[in-house]
């Protein structure tokens, strides 16, 4: 009888630490976004165009982890020799706990941000805060992507273009192993928890920085 009150105990820990990961990321965003003026671009890319350093890795110093920033090296890919050998430190609020597949010693993150065209982490393009004209309080800036299998240096992130627009949908899309839902920052850093019931069309507008569409607030 006590062992479905202790199971929902457990997993409400874990959503609450999953919660408090995302709000660290979102307060490194904000502060990352107020020193320079706008938010981090998905990736820096190379000289190319192709992607190479993650929005991960461009915020760690606002996350009290300066000294492995100092030790990444921009001049090289993100998995180049020098890089690869910091895959093992990933900063633990990049893992829910609740995620089997990034749980130690997985190089692993169970977040990341939505991606692609109209979104806030447009490519390589900063957003400053006056491009976001729905609002940060209506824009998503980071989810839960624990069938994503993005490590976590990895300039790689959820991109609108290949999502169905569910949650628990397909791995491209969000995806959370806490029952019912999936948790997520917008860009004010304020934490929502978006049940599995929510709408494509409500996901499409949470997903724009500026495309006018109505939010009802019911998530």
């Amino acid at each position: 009888l006590l062992l479905p009150a202790v199971q929902a105990a457990r997993e409400a820990a874990r959503r609450s630490q999953c919660n408090n990961n995302l709000k660290q990321i979102g307060l490194a965003l904000q502060t990352y976004a107020d020193i320079n003026k706008s938010f981090p671009p998905a990736y820096v890319a190379d000289e190319n165009g192709r992607p190479m350093h993650s929005w991960r890795v461009l915020i760690l110093p606002y996350m009290e982890q300066k000294p492995l920033y100092d030790r990444y090296n921009f001049d090289e890919p993100w998995d180049g020799p020098n890089n690869s050998q910091l895959a093992d430190l990933m900063p633990p609020p990049y893992r829910c706990p609740s995620d089997s597949g990034a749980s130690p010693p997985s190089t692993l993150t169970s977040y990341a941000a939505i991606t692609g065209q109209g979104t806030l982490f447009d490519g390589d393009t900063p957003a400053s805060f006056g491009m976001i004209r729905d609002g940060t309080s209506n824009t998503i800036a980071v989810t839960e992507a624990s069938q994503a299998g993005i490590h976590w240096m990895e300039p790689r992130d959820l991109d609108i273009a290949q999502m169905t627009f569910q949650i628990n949908g397909s791995p491209a899309d969000i995806h959370s192993e806490h029952p019912g839902g999936a948790m997520a920052v917008f860009a004010d850093g304020h934490t929502t928890f978006l049940s599995t019931s929510i709408t494509a069309e409500m996901l499409r507008a949470l997903f724009s920085k500026n495309g006018g569409e109505p939010i009802n607030g019911n998530f």
